[in-house]
């Protein structure tokens, strides 16, 4: 998730997972797509800052409903919709859209199609959701949110509670998804990067990781 003007996330970029290989899946093919055909539409069209502020996700809208942008893509809160689909740069949109692909090809064929793109958007909503709060205890609420990174945040965690012994380049992946996570809640604790959303990785994670556990439980 990407905030303000600096660029971001530090996500992990993941190697092709040497267990499970990667096969194209329909719902993270079209994410995929999604995300990658809004990106040429900033560039093309109104220009990135301006997509930014008009589908952004802004905190002050999302907590009280009141838009103030009023040229807003949709009215508020529903901007935390198209705000998972926008990027600030081509290495943002790079780096969401390679771990997507990596994780969430595995995962979409272990859930299914409609329960991974549940997982997903559950995970999105819940990361706007966190950094909205976040944002409104620092005083911060008027810089948008943008980027896949929460929603994908929510896969690398459904991966980690679907394949906890898959390895990636003889590494553990439970590992490499564990320190990334660590890493997240490090920065909110001793305050990283400003123009990081790291509360949005921290809500989607733990909303894809409570999902999954929630619909294995349920299957018995």
């Amino acid at each position: 998730m990407w905030r303000g003007e600096r660029e971001g996330p530090r996500d992990v970029i993941p190697p092709k997972d040497e267990a499970l290989g990667v096969r194209a899946r329909a719902v993270t093919l079209a994410l995929v797509a999604a995300n990658g055909a809004a990106f040429a539409w900033e560039v093309l069209g109104p220009g990135v800052e301006v997509a930014i502020r008009r589908g952004g996700a802004i905190p002050y809208e999302i907590l009280t409903f009141h838009d103030v942008e009023w040229r807003a893509l949709v009215p508020p809160p529903l901007t935390v919709l198209t705000s998972m689909f926008l990027h600030g740069s081509v290495p943002h949109l790079a780096v969401n859209l390679l771990t997507l692909w990596v994780f969430g090809n595995a995962v979409e064929g272990a859930l299914g199609r409609l329960r991974f793109a549940g997982a997903y958007l559950v995970s999105g909503v819940v990361a706007a959701l966190a950094q909205a709060l976040a944002a409104a205890v620092s005083g911060d609420v008027l810089v948008p949110m943008v980027g896949a990174s929460g929603a994908v945040a929510g896969v690398l965690a459904a991966f980690l509670v679907l394949f906890p012994r898959a390895r990636i380049l003889h590494v553990p992946a439970s590992l490499l998804i564990g320190a990334w996570f660590g890493a997240q809640v490090l920065a909110i604790a001793f305050g990283g990067d400003p123009g990081v959303a790291f509360a949005a990785h921290v809500g989607g994670f733990v909303a894809g990781y409570l999902l999954v556990r929630t619909w294995r439980a349920a299957r018995g």
